[in-house]
């Protein structure tokens, strides 16, 4: 209810100045519904209440007229006309989702068999479930206890995020505690460097007393939004953090319930700050108010609420042109096409949408998400700004065409140097061109061999390799798989180590 009620802190209307035709509308009511009254004259010498009660018209003179109907089709319609909005349209060449910032807490109190199979590797279940309720959304890992160290960067892929939960656990921390403030530090470092607004949610089992006042001066400056997934059956914890304002906190459940309230949370949280992001547009939603004035209209079919003027409206109709329109279908009544595409986009039927959608940007957009990235680079080739260019950059990237990717990313830097979203991801393109390189180059090498032979049953098109060449890059990713899946929690310990005293 508190998510509901701050969204509606933000509704006005696009076009105020057209609720001025209530006044008319209401007055016009008023007038007619005078006229329409039935007027009695009472006999002399008869009591008020007497007349009133023998009259035949005193009984139906409280009763809905057709003017009434009318007055409140008309108003619902000047309504919407005026544009009702609480929410901005997301720019669809940015993540629709808010970048969130996982903090797991990995102490020794996580390990408590209370709840089954323990509490941390219950809170590695959440994790998972929310990371599947993301699709499409970045998120970054970061682990805490004494200290606070950034497991995993913001990524698209849950896969990556998944690997790397396996191998956390306490002994590989440096630092024993419980410290959420420097979680906050680390979550906010990353959360800054963001262009849309983020979320940060903790997964533990409790936020010491010590840290209350640290996270709640976060959040009166100004800070992303915190959200507290408890991973214990008692309430006590919850409680504590109930005094904290913009905190909003779930106890885990058996089932998906504290999954969804979290997701829940996070929208909530992106569209309030995206409801103050002046550079979108808000997001006209007059329909909520024109199907109810369609259905109020169906009453001047029955029989004797027919308005007189209704002819020459329904005249009127009939001799101005109408706009081309075309309906394949039951949708096409209600929805305009891209507003079909919308639907499907957030219903994850990207294929469906990128079909529908006749807005470009949207279209390219959900390409992208189906993975048609050279359907998607023809698309976004036809737009221009520098967003476009990105996303066309990126869309190369998907492709294995690193180098014009990067070149894109570059052109719309040039375009708008002040486009963050272009500078980051121009330094995240050039960094995975020097990686290909590298990687090609010490593939490439010649570790001793007299000779390189080059495989000839290769399909025609097909760029040739040495045999030698795609052997070692196999085994190499072979190998690294299997380390990755037996020693991440070898690795995370020596890595942590290190930057804990790096840090000293």
């Amino acid at each position: 209810m508190g998510d509901f009620l701050s969204g509606l802190s933000h509704f006005h209307f696009i076009r105020p100045w057209l609720l001025l035709l209530t006044l008319p509308a209401v007055l016009a009511w008023w007038l007619t519904r005078r006229r329409l009254a039935p007027k009695t004259q009472k006999p002399a010498g008869m009591a008020d209440h007497l007349a009133h009660a023998l009259s035949l018209d005193g009984k139906r003179r409280q009763r809905l007229l057709p003017v009434d109907a009318v007055a409140l089709c008309t108003l619902l319609v000047v309504l919407g006309a005026a544009g009702p909005s609480w929410t901005r349209v997301p720019n669809p060449l940015v993540a629709p989702t808010a970048p969130l910032v996982l903090a797991l807490e990995v102490s020794d109190s996580m390990t408590e068999r209370d709840i089954a199979p323990n509490r941390l590797e219950r809170a590695k279940y959440k994790i998972q479930d929310i990371l599947a309720n993301r699709t499409g959304g970045r998120t970054a890992l970061v682990a805490y206890a004494g200290s606070a160290h950034l497991i995993a960067p913001l990524t698209e892929d849950p896969q990556v995020l998944n690997s790397f939960l396996s191998g956390l656990f306490p002994d590989v921390m440096p630092v024993s505690g419980n410290n959420a403030t420097l979680a906050v530090e680390k979550a906010d470092t990353i959360l800054s460097a963001e262009d849309s607004p983020g979320a940060i949610l903790f997964v533990a089992d409790e936020i010491d007393r010590a840290d209350i006042p640290a996270l709640q001066s976060y959040l009166e400056n100004d800070g992303a939004p915190i959200i507290a997934l408890l991973i214990t059956e008692s309430g006590a914890p919850a409680e504590e953090l109930s005094g904290i304002r913009g905190l909003r906190t779930v106890t885990m459940t058996p089932d998906d319930e504290d999954v969804e309230a979290v997701s829940r949370h996070i929208d909530a949280a992106y569209q309030q700050a995206l409801a103050a992001d002046e550079r979108q547009k808000w997001d006209d939603r007059g329909w909520l108010f024109f199907v109810p004035a369609l259905m109020l209209s169906l009453l001047w079919f029955r029989r004797g609420w027919t308005m007189r003027w209704g002819v020459a409206v329904l005249a009127l109709g009939l001799v101005l042109p109408a706009a081309p329109s075309r309906a394949d279908g039951i949708a096409d009544w209600f929805w305009t096409p891209d507003q079909q595409g919308r639907r499907a986009y957030e219903n994850r039927d990207y294929e469906e949408a990128a079909r529908l959608f006749q807005n470009l940007a949207w279209r390219g957009l959900s390409l992208y998400r189906a993975g048609k990235y050279e359907e998607a680079e023809e698309v976004f080739d036809r737009l221009g700004g520098s967003d476009a260019l990105v996303a066309k950059g990126m869309a190369q990237i998907r492709q294995g065409n690193y180098r014009d990717g990067a070149k894109t990313i570059e052109q719309a830097v040039e375009m708008d140097p002040q486009n963050e979203l272009a500078i980051r991801d121009l330094e995240i393109a050039q960094a995975i061109v020097k990686q290909v390189m590298e990687d090609r180059q010490n593939a490439s090498a010649d570790d001793g061999a007299d000779e390189v032979v080059f495989d000839e049953d290769m399909e025609e098109g097909q760029e040739a390799q040495p045999i030698q060449t795609q052997q070692l890059e196999l085994q190499a990713a072979e190998q690294w798989m299997r380390t990755v899946d037996t020693r991440m929690q070898d690795f995370l310990k020596i890595r942590l180590s290190l930057e804990a005293g790096g840090q000293e």
